[in-house]
């Protein structure tokens, strides 16, 4: 495979007034479930998105179930299994293989919002299964300020061994093809999957081959302002005041937002030019979205750290717009998502 690096942008319409209340009203949930005592209103959040459970049966040519890793710690995946007419309808099915890939997926939410089971995250994992072809594997990880770091990213870790260490005789093995698994983070998700990718490139498993990163507007920070994050400080649903929120919720009490989990790409950051495993990535990015610049170091920072990289700009994106699928930018998402996990087996990476 030849590496790559490329630097991209889509332009659409704007985004629809429909959306942009949505987005209003999220911002108005978001700053009424934190508290500036670092505690969260989980009963409101809970009450506007409840929990549900699997469902065994095909819903939208994909069913899924739930297994328990570690309930201490209420460390659960949520499995999202497509229909072969759904892998056959996505196209992504290795020429050498009649199995899926899989998908470790880290859903958003500040590492203080969300869940496996909740409504909305159900639903964004069941449309990926369907629209990529793929096993998702939606792991529970456990959130802030109750948890903080190194929790979530000890859970994402743990949710990959887990994987790797299944018994010969799991029906999982013969739904899914581990030498081809990708880690898909949105937002702080996509932080957790930088991090365990970092950790999964130093380690030897028996099974799982992590091979992509699709990092989807992934949450990182710094005690530096950048450009964009004035620009757009009150930019709805992901402000600011929230984010700074997020991030004192999240690290070590007494750090700040250059330690390492936030700013990779910081005085503290992980150099990961030595990591011959760190996966080919993919950034997609929303130029609505305050943490563009830093995506767009991230990018820059792995090309020159010699890493297969490709960033995507979607202009008229805001932070979250992958929870839209009517959007024309929801369509392009996983078009480039689908693209990126195709060039695995079509062998011109």
């Amino acid at each position: 495979m030849q590496p790559f690096s490329v630097s991209s942008e889509i332009s659409t319409s704007q985004l629809p007034w429909k959306h942009r209340l949505t987005l209003r009203f999220a911002a108005l949930l978001f700053n009424a479930s934190v508290r500036s005592d670092l505690t969260v209103n989980r009963r409101l959040l809970n009450f506007l998105d409840p929990k549900i459970p699997p469902n065994p049966n095909s819903i939208h040519a994909v069913s899924s179930s739930d297994l328990t890793i570690d309930a201490s710690r209420d460390l659960f995946l949520r499995i999202f299994t497509p229909t072969d007419a759904a892998i056959n309808a996505a196209a992504v099915a290795a020429t050498d293989s009649l199995l899926p890939p899989v998908i470790f997926y880290f859903h958003g939410g500040g590492f203080a919002f969300g869940s496996a089971a909740a409504t909305s995250m159900d639903m964004a994992a069941r449309r990926f299964s369907k629209e990529l072809g793929a096993v998702i594997i939606s792991v529970n990880y456990r959130l802030a300020p109750q948890f903080r770091f190194p929790c979530q990213y000890d859970d994402g870790f743990d949710a990959v061994k887990f994987i790797d260490e299944m018994d010969d005789d799991d029906p999982l093995l013969g739904k899914a093809d581990l030498s081809r698994c990708f880690i898909l983070g949105e937002s702080a998700g996509g932080n957790l999957g930088h991090h365990v990718a970092v950790r999964a490139s130093e380690y030897a498993f028996k099974r799982v081959k992590v091979i992509g990163f699709i990092a989807s507007q992934p949450f990182f920070g710094g005690e530096e302002r950048t450009e964009s994050e004035i620009r757009l400080c009150n930019q709805p649903p992901l402000t600011l005041k929230l984010a700074d929120w997020f991030w004192k919720a999240f690290l070590p009490a007494g750090e700040d937002r250059d330690h390492a989990a936030a700013n990779v790409n910081g005085p503290n950051g992980r150099d990961v030019s030595g990591l011959r495993n760190f996966p080919a990535t993919i950034i997609l990015a929303g130029g609505l979205d305050l943490l563009i610049d830093r995506q767009r170091r991230y990018y820059e920072e792995l090309k020159r750290m010699g890493k297969e990289v490709k960033l995507v700009v979607f202009t008229n994106g805001v932070h979250g717009f992958f929870s839209f699928e009517d959007l024309p930018e929801y369509s392009l998402m996983i078009k480039e998502m689908r693209d990126f996990i195709a060039m695995f087996h079509r062998n011109i990476l």
